[in-house]
């Protein structure tokens, strides 16, 4: 039970660094977007935190790092909710995603 505690603790200050390529333009706009990078990493951050689920989140943390050994890794990882909702919000507003 402590572990489980310990874990919805940890992934509520989950932090995801995406990588953008700054060098260019992404997508259909006329102008490079990489003025804004900074903000928008900031902005996205928010959104993500104030829309994830952290119920699911430490769900699935618990889920990739102690009941998958249960299984020798033979079932799939669940994906973090936080990291693809800024993602899409970073490609949403013109930003090339490396990572």
């Amino acid at each position: 039970m402590k572990k489980i505690l310990i874990a919805f603790l940890l992934i509520s200050n989950c932090t995801y660094k995406p990588v953008v390529d700054t060098a260019g333009r992404s997508g259909t706009f006329p102008e490079s977007q990489s003025d804004n990078v900074t903000n928008d990493i900031i902005l996205c951050r928010e959104l993500a935190l104030e829309h994830m689920n952290k119920t699911r989140e430490g769900f699935a943390y618990v889920y990739n790092y102690y009941l998958r050994i249960g299984t020798l890794f033979l079932t799939p990882k669940m994906d973090y909710e936080y990291k693809q909702i800024q993602q899409n919000c970073l490609q949403n507003r013109g930003h090339s995603l490396l990572k």
